[in-house]
């Protein structure tokens, strides 16, 4: 079963192939784009809008810090509806059939061919360029950092979030936790420590697998949609990032120093 047809674009686009920074960067979940094939997932239109189809203005944050610090930035962009590019694909919600509370009719009764294509023709092709990268930067050149740039939305399933921002992790918290006092250090930032959601094994799949395994420092960093829904937002935050993660990153090495 083929998926995207020949008109259709890579799963991927990627900004300063060539970037001299140790910062790498990814959008897992950029764009709200969907395979022809699939529809509208017998969903309206204005869901796109929503996020659930995707991050909001991260792509945007993603863009602008990717240029500002020169770094190799990578963009999912199908919509995490087809499949989310930040989970196994083994696990069962990879493909989602409820998102907060919409239902998905077109991610109902899929096959396991169904799957596997959405997997085959979207979510590996992303992480294999985000692995090749990596192995081409691994060796004598220095560190990489890896940056999962991300947005959650206000307010979910009636909760107000209260978080301008949160620094993710799982096994490692060492780059988070610095980031974390930078930003609160700014002024009139309440930032999340995991919050609103903790890296894991089976909720993720950038960070455990492209920062863990490989033992490079990471981070994923979550911020408000409504702060970054403008590009005078995007610009804020990007520049704002741009500033602290470098210094960041100094803490670190001089921590482990």
């Amino acid at each position: 079963m083929k998926l995207l047809t020949v008109n259709e674009p890579a799963p991927f686009a990627v900004e300063q192939a060539d970037g001299g920074s140790p910062f790498f960067i990814t959008c897992d979940h950029a764009g709200r784009r969907l395979p022809q094939k699939l529809g509208r997932l017998g969903l309206p239109e204005a869901e796109f809008d929503r996020h659930i189809a995707w991050d909001i203005g991260a792509s945007e944050v993603a863009h602008r810090l990717g240029r500002a610090l020169d770094a190799f930035t990578i963009h999912q962009i199908y919509s995490r509806l087809a499949i989310d590019a930040n989970r196994d694909p083994s696990v069962e919600s990879s493909i989602a059939t409820v998102s907060e509370a919409t239902e998905i009719p077109g991610n109902r009764g899929l096959s396991g061919e169904e799957r596997l294509a959405r997997a085959r023709e979207i979510f590996w092709p992303y992480h294999d360029r985000i692995a090749a990268e990596l192995d081409r930067r691994a060796g004598p050149k220095g560190a990489t950092v890896l940056i999962a740039v991300h947005s959650f939305t206000p307010v979910f399933k009636g909760f107000v979030r209260p978080w301008h921002a949160g620094v993710l992790y799982n096994r490692d918290p060492r780059l988070a936790l610095i980031l974390k006092h930078l930003l609160e250090a700014e002024g009139g930032l309440v930032v999340g420590d995991n919050e609103p959601y903790a890296v894991g094994d089976l909720t993720d799949y950038t960070i455990p697998v492209h920062g863990e395994k490989r033992g490079l420092p990471h981070v994923e960093i979550e911020i408000r949609q409504d702060l970054i829904a403008e590009a005078a937002g995007q610009e804020i935050w990007a520049s704002r990032l741009a500033r602290l993660l470098p210094e960041a990153y100094r803490r670190l090495n001089l921590a482990a120093a």
